[in-house]
C-alpha cells in the first residue's frame, strides 16, 4: 500500500508545469526528473515484489522440495532486505531534493503530493525491514528443518517411528485368527508333496 501512494502521488501531482506559458512538465522535487523517477521505479518494484511473495507465501505449504522452500525463504529475506536499503535511498533523495525545491506556484500545488511520498517512502523503510526480519526468523526456524520438512518426522532423529494405532480398544485380539503368512508345523499339508529338483 505505501508503495502505491508513493508512486501514484508521484505520477499524478509531482509533476507540474514551470510557468502557466510553458506546456512542459517538470519534476516537482527540486526540478530533478531523477527523484520522480527513482520514486516511481522503486514504488513499481516493490508493488510487483509484494504481489510475488504473497502468492509465494500462499502456496509455500504446496512446495515439496525442502531446497526450494529453502530457495523460498532466502530470496524473501534478501529482496526484503535489499528494498529496504532502497527505500532508504528514495527517502533520503526525496527529501534532500524537496528541501532544495524553490517555493513557486507549482511547487505549492504539489506540495502535499510531495510530502506524501516522502512520508510514505519512509514508511516503507520500516515495513520491508520488518518483511526482512520476518523473513530472518523463517529461515533460523527453518534451519531445525521444522519449517523445510513435511509434519510426519519427528524432531528428534533417535525416535523410533510410530506404531500403527491399535484402534479405539473395544476390539478383542481373541476374535482374529492367526496372522496371514505364517509356517506351521505340518511339513506336508493336506497331502501337498514337496517337488524334488
Amino acid at each position: 500500500i505505501f508503495s502505491i501512494v508513493v508512486f501514484g502521488s508521484i505520477v499524478n501531482e509531482c509533476y507540474v508545469n514551470k510557468d502557466s506559458q510553458s506546456p512542459e512538465l517538470l519534476c516537482i522535487f527540486n526540478e530533478n526528473e531523477s527523484a520522480c523517477s527513482y520514486g516511481i521505479a522503486i514504488g513499481i518494484i516493490s508493488f510487483f515484489g509484494c504481489i510475488f511473495f504473497f502468492v509465494v507465501d500462499l502456496q509455500f505449504q504446496q512446495i515439496s522440495s525442502v531446497k526450494d522452500r529453502k530457495r523460498a525463504v532466502l530470496l524473501d529475506l534478501g529482496f526484503s532486505g535489499f528494498l529496504s536499503f532502497l527505500w532508504f535511498v528514495a527517502f533520503c533523495f526525496l527529501a534532500n531534493q524537496w528541501q532544495r525545491t524553490k517555493m513557486g506556484k507549482g511547487a505549492l500545488q504539489g506540495a502535499d503530493a510531495a510530502r506524501a511520498a516522502i512520508a510514505f517512502s519512509f514508511f516503507s523503510i520500516a515495513g520491508w525491514v520488518a518483511l526482512a526480519v520476518k523473513a530472518l526468523q523463517r529461515y533460523r526456524l527453518g534451519t531445525d528443518m521444522s519449517l523445510f520438512a513435511t509434519d510426519q518426522f519427528t524432531a528428534d532423529p533417535n525416535a523410533s517411528y510410530p506404531g500403527y494405532p491399535t484402534g479405539s480398544g473395544i476390539e478383542s485380539t481373541e476374535t482374529y485368527q492367526s496372522p496371514p503368512f505364517t509356517e506351521t508345523s505340518d511339513a506336508n499339508p493336506k497331502g501337498y508333496q514337496v517337488p524334488a529338483y
